[in-house]
């Protein structure tokens, strides 16, 4: 029900309630089964419908805030940037120049490394060490993704 209505027009209650169970046993049962509150996880929800959106759609930043259910953009780009690393702008950024970029560039890697001298790796390490410890798959794939870019395209870029 969370996947098929992100905007969260679904309360708790009306979710307890469809499922005929008390607010506090349904949200007891959904920790001890997926791991976090369902607040919590509708939350990861928004954000990764979000960033899907931001990957296939042109559509603004406060346009995407309001179709996942968030009716504030600044507490939308707040809850996007704890969950990626990134505002939604920049990661929209990041995703379409390693798009254009990030393939068939085997050049690049090799410039990147003479003149950057160790900081690419060490950033790419600690990336890969968040990737590892981090929650949602989607997110490995993304922190490795980003990883990947700063060692080939360099950082700031």
């Amino acid at each position: 029900m969370m996947r098929d209505d992100v905007r969260g027009e679904l309360s708790l209650a009306e979710f307890a309630q469809s499922v005929n169970l008390s607010v506090w046993r349904l949200c007891h049962i959904f920790k001890s089964d997926v791991g976090m509150p369902p607040i919590r996880y509708l939350r990861l929800m928004r954000m990764e419908r979000a960033k899907n959106l931001l990957e296939s759609s042109f559509l603004s930043v406060k346009e995407i805030a309001f179709r996942v259910g968030l009716n504030d953009e600044s507490h939308f780009v707040r809850d996007f940037k704890s969950t990626y690393g990134f505002s939604p702008s920049l990661y929209r950024s990041h995703f379409n120049n390693n798009g254009a970029n990030g393939k068939g560039h085997g050049a690049g890697e090799e410039g990147n490394n003479t003149g950057n001298g160790n900081q690419p790796t060490t950033l790419g390490q600690q990336l890969a060490k968040a990737a590892k410890q981090s929650i949602l798959p989607s997110l490995h794939l993304l922190i490795y993704m980003f990883s990947l870019s700063e060692l080939i395209i360099g950082p700031g870029l």
